[in-house]
């Protein structure tokens, strides 16, 4: 071979291998960047997402800020009053609000203010606690129904249609007229027909979750059947549960306040908002005063509820901008 080609294919051999090797002086190429952590700035855990998307809702924000004005107003709203709901001032029946009445009173002289707070703080007291054990009835039945299966899936379901299909309103009418309106009666029979519709949502939900892995896993560890409802598939149905409890409060104020209205709710002496409307729903143009400061504060009661519901809806929906531990 020449000396010209030797050197010819000395050089196509440097050349390839230079085109092939990394050159060593060589800048090193982008590389991505490392996941987000929990003690990184970027990083944004669970609860807080969920809070800063329902902050992002000012519909909502201003539901929270109403909601906890009328607990406030319920709470201590009896402390700017020297006036007892249930007391009578004969001097001045069915007189307009004024500076010793802000309200005005009724037709027996109590004061509608006083009686506007207690009635708010039962109202909020019936609601609030249906609404907390419709939602844990409701979790425990329809996500043990789910889990279980077979037969008592069936009978559970079966169970639920049945009550769902009966006239609740006129049994919820005559047990509560029969135990004279006691609001204690009406929070344990508007539970007991309260409970089916969100039941049958959460079994549906749950149908999904008992195969998933954690639930296998606890399986085969052992875990009791009851502890895995528990533990492992309630807790994954948190946001609805959450949502449904908010709209629950909703719901059993306007049904407390439909059977007060009616008479088969809370019974006097006591009061509610519902007894206050009945009460000035015969006054509208006499004393329009009876009738608008219960009605304003329904309205605002189940407002701010259907408010705070809707933004924690949309901030505990897996389906919307960003997810769990994901960047700002």
């Amino acid at each position: 071979m020449s000396p010209d080609a030797t050197s010819e294919s000395v050089l196509a051999s440097a050349t390839t291998t230079a085109a092939t090797a990394p050159a060593t002086g060589a800048a090193p190429g982008p590389t991505a960047d490392p996941p987000p952590t929990e003690h990184d700035g970027r990083y944004l855990g669970r609860h807080r997402l969920y809070l800063r998307r329902f902050l992002r809702n000012r519909i909502a924000v201003a539901g929270v800020v109403i909601f906890l004005l009328l607990v406030l107003f319920s709470a201590f709203g009896d402390l700017f009053t020297p006036h007892g709901y249930a007391d009578a001032d004969f001097s001045a029946l069915t007189q307009a609000p004024g500076a010793e009445h802000w309200f005005g009173t009724n037709q027996g002289g109590n004061d509608i203010y006083a009686a506007a707070v207690h009635g708010l703080q039962r109202s909020l007291t019936i609601a609030v606690s249906v609404s907390l054990l419709t939602v844990a009835i409701s979790a425990v039945v329809g996500a043990g129904a789910a889990y279980f299966g077979g037969r008592v899936e069936k009978a559970t379901l079966a169970l639920i249609h049945f009550l769902l299909i009966v006239p609740s309103f006129l049994i919820l009418a005559l047990v509560s007229h029969r135990l004279a309106g006691d609001w204690r009666v009406l929070i344990l029979v508007l539970t007991v027909f309260g409970w089916m519709s969100t039941a049958r949502v959460v079994w549906s939900v749950s149908t999904s979750l008992r195969e998933r892995d954690y639930v296998l896993a606890a399986e085969f560890m052992g875990v009791r059947p009851l502890r895995i409802v528990v533990r492992h598939i309630i807790p994954n149905l948190g946001s609805l549960l959450i949502v449904n409890l908010t709209l629950g409060v909703v719901s059993t104020v306007l049904s407390e306040t439909a059977l007060s209205f009616l008479g088969f709710g809370v019974q006097t002496p006591d009061v509610s908002l519902g007894t206050m409307l009945a009460d000035g729903a015969g006054t509208l143009t006499s004393a329009p005063w009876l009738f608008a400061f219960p009605a304003g504060l329904t309205v605002l009661l189940t407002v701010s509820m259907t408010f705070v519901g809707d933004g924690l809806r949309d901030a505990l929906d897996p389906t919307s901008t960003g997810a769990a531990g994901g960047r700002r």
